[in-house]
């Protein structure tokens, strides 16, 4: 694992264009072209349609295309930039390592639509998904950075209303905390690349409305963890939202569930999407894949 690919990673990130709390008319087409800069592999097949009335992409890799297996995906931008489409490259190597068909959520963005709208989609994309007869046994969820904390909420909402849960839940990089409370705000502000407590908090209004920032679906670090599946929580240690995670472990432990917290020194907010120049990714990765192949096949 290489000090001259973080280094590099970090100042790539630093003088790039995006700014997470910027304006979303502006920050929104940014988002999708950097997404798109990298394209996907030969072997994966991309589909779009509509699953519980939501729209979504399918996303298959040649080589497990004839699993049973799913992961529904939910990708990140701080509840108000990203795409089905941006998150194409992270789910599709997650579904490789996995050898699992994957499902990227186009849920709705804030400010435009607050909360409870991406909880309300990503829930009626699940329920989709369980009535085209997918047993909730051959299903994970994953996401990253908000697309974790949503990927949580949904578990959560999933869980009182009732549902069979997926199998096992992978997050990278979850932010669950949109009140900001974490240390690492502060302590970890210079060290992060991506992420500023400015930013989020732009992103939090706009997400949250007139909603208590507490709520469990809108931070469920706060929630009732008891009975969700197992969890895989990653994260890098250059990051303002270390705490989210390594709190959401200790809060995940407590409410006995079965737990596994990675963090990785030295690398930033969702490190995870830049396997083509990182080691440190591709081990994540490998490591999520193995993950959720172990819950699904138990």
């Amino acid at each position: 694992m290489s000090r001259q690919q973080r280094d590099a990673l970090d100042q790539l990130l630093r003088d790039g264009p995006l700014d997470i709390g910027g304006d979303v008319a502006v920050q929104r087409p940014l988002f999708e072209a950097m997404a798109g800069a990298q394209p996907l592999p030969d072997d994966v097949a991309v589909t779009h349609r509509v699953l519980g009335g939501i729209p979504v992409v399918d996303v298959d890799v040649a080589s497990v295309s004839t699993t049973d297996d799913v992961i529904v995906y939910l990708h990140g931008g701080g509840y108000a930039l990203g795409s089905a489409s941006t998150s194409l490259g992270l789910a599709s190597d997650l579904g490789r390592h996995a050898r699992a068909r994957a499902t990227s959520v186009d849920y709705r963005l804030a400010p435009e639509h607050p909360h409870p709208a991406a909880v309300d989609d990503a829930l009626a994309a699940y329920r989709g998904l369980l009535a085209e007869g997918q047993p909730a046994s051959r299903v994970a969820i994953a996401g990253e950075s908000a697309g974790a904390g949503l990927a949580l909420a949904t578990l959560i909402a999933a869980r009182d209303a009732g549902l069979p849960l997926p199998r096992a839940a992978v997050l990278m990089s979850p932010w669950v905390d949109v009140t900001l409370s974490a240390v690492s705000m502060t302590n970890k502000a210079a060290a992060d690349p991506v992420l500023s407590a400015a930013a989020l908090r732009r992103r939090a209004d706009d997400y949250v409305g007139t909603h208590d920032r507490k709520a469990p679906l809108i931070s469920p670090l706060f929630a009732d963890l008891h009975g969700l599946p197992p969890l895989l929580i990653q994260a890098g240690s250059h990051k303002v939202l270390l705490d989210d995670a390594t709190r959401l472990a200790t809060y995940a432990a407590a409410a006995d569930l079965t737990v596994t917290l990675e963090i990785t020194a030295g690398v930033p907010h969702v490190f995870q999407g830049f396997a083509g120049i990182l080691d440190e990714a591709r081990t994540a990765l490998s490591n999520a894949g193995a993950f959720i192949r172990n819950h699904l096949a138990s």
